[in-house]
């Protein structure tokens, strides 16, 4: 007993002796997908000096009844944060938990979100939960969808919130169709605009779902996806304006397939590390070869300006981005 115990105390200091002195690769890049499992739609935010990714679980329509969520201090290791709302926490919601939009107000967390696939006489729509911390667990707000109607042909799913000078406009629509809204202070509904509407349509050229704006350099870009989800055409386009409500005249696609690296590259969001000119898109894509829709992974890449504004074209890539903290 006594010797297997001591040659095994000898293998254990010839195995220490012979990795001293030697150094372990680090991982400096994120790599794409950045965090395992089939995740589509991902909307990215930063909270303080986190980043987080709030995606679509991406699977058939009935097993879609719960969200999870990501962390990171550096885009590189990603925290996974498992199920921080789900169906049981949203009681007319059944299936169809899609692509959340989050947005922090007042020390409280917001999840926007679509549920059921909702059509014409059906219950669903855009959602809203509610939480202390980002990482949940959310729970819902209002207790009804806060859209449940078609309304001007759209669809009330891709919802992405948006605020400018203590006011809330939200984005949203599938079917070819967007609107604008803009939110009461507390979220519990709609107000009217200035013209006593509460909806306005501003659907450009190519729009068919998944809505996203950012300000930069006093324009606003509107962004969104076009072609189909599950194939390959899949891609993301923009227009500038000088309103958050437009005219959004369509300037072209920014991000879309490589068949060397991936397709059906889309349905988006857009991040800028404060006080830098570091720009990410986050999004979905689907493996070269796999024919599976559901099989999207969630990806980060690099965005760019050239000097007159105007968006590159983005190069979707295996090795992601570099490691940056906030």
């Amino acid at each position: 007993m006594k010797i297997a115990v001591f040659t095994l105390l000898c293998i254990f200091i010839i195995l220490v002796s012979g990795c001293k002195g030697k150094s372990f690769p680090r991982k400096t890049m994120s790599g794409n997908p950045i965090f395992e499992g089939w995740y589509a739609d991902p909307h990215a935010v930063i909270y303080g000096d986190t980043y987080w990714v709030y995606p679509t679980y991406s699977a058939p329509y009935k097993e879609q009844t719960f969200l999870d969520c990501f962390s990171s201090k550096d885009l590189i290791n990603w925290t996974k944060h498992s199920h921080i709302l789900d169906t049981a926490a949203v009681k007319w919601a059944k299936k169809c938990l899609w692509a959340p939009a989050a947005i922090e107000k007042e020390g409280k967390y917001y999840l926007f979100f679509g549920a059921n696939d909702v059509h014409e006489g059906e219950v669903g729509g855009i959602g809203i939960a509610v939480a202390d911390c980002p990482e949940g667990p959310y729970k819902d707000l209002l207790g009804r969808p806060l859209i449940n109607e078609i309304v001007n042909g759209a669809q009330p799913i891709d919802q992405f919130v948006y605020e400018e000078g203590g006011d809330y406009y939200m984005y949203y629509g599938g079917w070819g169709h967007c609107n604008v809204v803009k939110l009461k202070k507390d979220f519990s509904g709609l107000e009217c605009f200035k013209d006593g509407s509460f909806y306005k349509e501003i659907t450009p050229q190519g729009y068919v779902e998944g809505s996203f704006m950012f300000k930069k350099d006093g324009k606003y870009y509107f962004m969104w996806s076009e072609g189909g989800w599950t194939g390959p055409d899949y891609c993301v386009a923009y227009a500038i304006a000088q309103s958050p409500f437009g005219p959004f005249q369509r300037i072209g696609k920014i991000l879309q397939q490589d068949d060397r690296v991936a397709t059906g590259a889309g349905h988006h969001s857009v991040v800028n590390v404060p006080e830098t000119d570091q720009w990410y898109i986050f999004y979905h894509r689907h493996p070269v070869g796999d024919r599976n829709g559901n099989h999207r992974e969630t990806c980060i890449d690099k965005l760019e300006f050239d000097k007159n504004g105007y968006i590159k074209p983005v190069k979707i890539t295996f090795e992601g981005v570099d490691r940056q903290k906030i």
